[in-house]
C-alpha cells in the first residue's frame, strides 16, 4: 500500500488545509485578473498570492532560486517535520524525491532577456559608460521585438550580458527535485518527469513505483508549476486561452486559465487514512496538442488505475476530471467518463478554482481530492464544479457537482484523471481506509 501519509499545499485557493478546503466546499474561486503575464491584456489567472518562503542568497545557490522553488518550498514547510522525522528514522539515502514540472525557471529567464534587452540599449545609447550595461530582473514578460533583438545581436557574434542574479541552471526542469534534495540533504532517488499536464501525476506513479521496488522507504512526491508569460503566450498561440474564468464542460466553454502552485506528499507504507491505490499511464500519440477524440488512451489509463486498485467503476464516489475547458478536451473526457461511469457519477473540474497549474495539476488535485477524504468531512462534501450552468447538448451527460451536494457518508474512493498535449494520460485512483 502506498499511503499519503502528509500533505503540503499552496495555490490561489490559498496555504492552509483549512482556508483551501473552505474555499473549495463553498464554490469560491481563486482566480484573479491580471495583466502581468500578457501585452494583450488583462486575464484570469490562478496565481499564488501568500507570503513565499525565502531563499535567502547567502545560504541557497544561484542555480536553486526561482519562484518555482520557492513555491516548492512553501509546499514542503506544511511537512517538514514529518519529512525531518523519516530522515532520522530511515537515513538520508532511503528518501526519494519524485516531481512533476512544465515551467522550472522560465520566469526568471524570461525577466533576464528582458534585463539583457535593455542594458544593450542603454549601452548603446551612452557610449563608453560602462556603467549602461548593468541589468537587473524585472516582471514584466519580454516581448518578441526584445527577444528577436537579443537573437540578431547574438548571431552576429556579440556578447549577450545577463543580470548577475540570473544562471540557466534556474530554468532546467531537474532544479526542483536537485534543491530539495540539497535543502534537505537526502541521498536517495530524485528526479523529475516533465510530461505536460500529466506530469505530477506520473510523478506519483513513479514514486508508488520505487517503493513497490524496495528503492526508498519513503517519497517526498508531487508537483509544482510557476506562472509565466511563456506559457500563456504559448497556449494564446493555440487560441487556448480564456479571457473569462474557465467554463468546463459549458456550452460556452472557450478556454483554459492558467495558475500556479505547488503539492507534496509524503509517501509511504506507513498505513494512514488515505493510500494511493491505484495509477494508469498510457500514451496515445495522437497529436501534439490535441487528444484522441475516441478516447482510447484516456480509457486505457482509467482502466489500468482501476484494476490496480482491485475496484470496479461503480465504487468510485467522486471523479476529479481533468477539464481544462477547451472544446475538444471536455468532448473527450465526458465521452470516456460517461461510457465507463454513467451519467450519474459525482464528477467535476476544479480548475475554476486553481486555474490550470500545468505540471502541477496533477499532484494539487490528489491533493484537493486527499483534503475531501480527510476525517473532518464525514458527510462527504465535495468540491463544487464551477461552471455557469449551460449544458452542452453535444457532450455526453455528466453529474457535475453542484453547490451544497454531499454524499452523505464519508468519500471513499475518488478517481483523478491528467489528460496531456502529445497525448500523455494519468489515472490516479485514491482510497480511504
Amino acid at each position: 500500500m502506498f499511503y499519503l501519509n502528509e500533505l503540503g499545499l499552496v495555490c490561489a485557493l490559498g496555504d492552509t488545509h483549512a482556508a483551501i478546503r473552505d474555499n473549495l466546499f463553498s464554490g469560491r474561486s481563486g482566480l484573479v485578473m491580471s495583466d502581468r503575464y500578457s501585452s494583450s491584456g488583462a486575464l484570469p489567472v490562478g496565481a499564488v498570492r501568500g507570503v513565499l518562503a525565502e531563499m535567502d542568497p547567502d545560504k541557497f545557490p544561484l542555480a536553486h532560486r526561482s519562484r518555482n522553488n520557492q513555491l516548492l518550498l512553501t509546499a514542503l514547510t506544511q511537512i517538514r517535520p514529518a519529512v525531518d522525522a523519516a530522515i532520522a528514522r530511515y537515513g538520508s539515502h532511503r528518501i526519494a524525491i519524485v516531481l512533476g514540472t512544465s515551467t522550472s525557471g522560465i520566469a526568471e529567464s524570461e525577466a533576464a532577456f528582458k534585463a539583457a534587452y535593455r542594458a544593450g540599449n542603454k549601452a548603446a545609447n551612452t557610449a563608453g559608460n560602462t556603467a549602461g550595461n548593468t541589468a537587473t530582473l524585472k516582471d514584466s514578460p519580454v516581448s518578441g521585438q526584445e527577444l528577436d533583438a537579443i537573437n540578431r545581436a547574438s548571431s552576429a557574434g556579440n556578447r549577450i550580458t545577463f543580470p548577475p542574479e540570473f544562471t540557466y541552471s534556474q530554468q532546467e526542469m531537474g532544479s526542483a527535485a536537485v534543491m530539495l534534495a540539497w535543502a534537505l540533504g537526502v541521498t536517495g532517488p530524485a528526479y523529475v518527469h516533465s510530461s505536460a499536464c500529466a506530469s505530477s501525476a506520473k510523478a506519483m506513479a513513479s514514486a508508488a513505483r520505487l517503493i513497490q521496488m524496495g528503492l526508498a522507504d519513503v517519497v517526498i512526491t508531487g508537483g509544482v508549476d510557476s506562472l509565466c508569460a511563456f506559457t500563456i503566450a504559448g497556449f494564446g498561440a493555440l487560441a487556448s486561452v480564456s479571457n473569462t474564468p474557465c467554463n468546463p464542460f459549458s456550452a460556452n466553454r472557450n478556454g483554459i486559465n492558467i495558475g500556479e502552485g505547488a503539492a507534496l506528499f509524503l509517501m509511504s507504507a506507513q498505513p494512514g487514512t488515505v493510500a494511493l491505490r491505484g495509477w494508469g499511464e498510457s500514451s496515445d500519440g495522437h497529436h501534439i496538442s490535441a487528444p484522441d477524440p475516441s478516447g482510447d488512451g484516456a480509457r486505457s489509463a482509467i482502466g489500468q488505475a482501476l484494476r490496480r486498485a482491485g475496484i470496479g467503476a461503480t465504487q468510485i464516489d467522486y471523479i476529479n476530471l481533468h477539464g481544462t475547458a477547451t472544446p475538444q478536451n471536455d468532448a473527450m473526457e465526458s465521452l470516456v467518463v460517461n461510457q465507463l461511469f454513467g451519467a450519474d457519477m459525482p464528477a467535476g473540474s476544479t480548475k475554476g478554482y486553481t486555474g490550470h497549474t500545468l505540471g502541477a495539476a496533477g499532484a494539487i488535485e490528489a491533493a484537493l481530492c486527499w483534503l475531501a477524504m480527510q476525517d473532518d468531512n464525514p458527510a462527504g462534501r465535495l468540491p463544487v464544479h464551477l461552471w455557469d450552468g449551460v449544458v452542452d447538448n453535444d457532450l455526453p451527460a455528466l453529474n457535475l457537482v453542484p453547490a451544497g451536494y454531499r454524499l452523505g457518508r464519508p468519500l471513499r474512493w475518488a478517481l483523478s484523471n491528467s489528460f496531456a498535449f502529445g497525448g500523455a494520460n494519468a489515472a490516479l485512483v485514491m482510497g480511504r481506509e
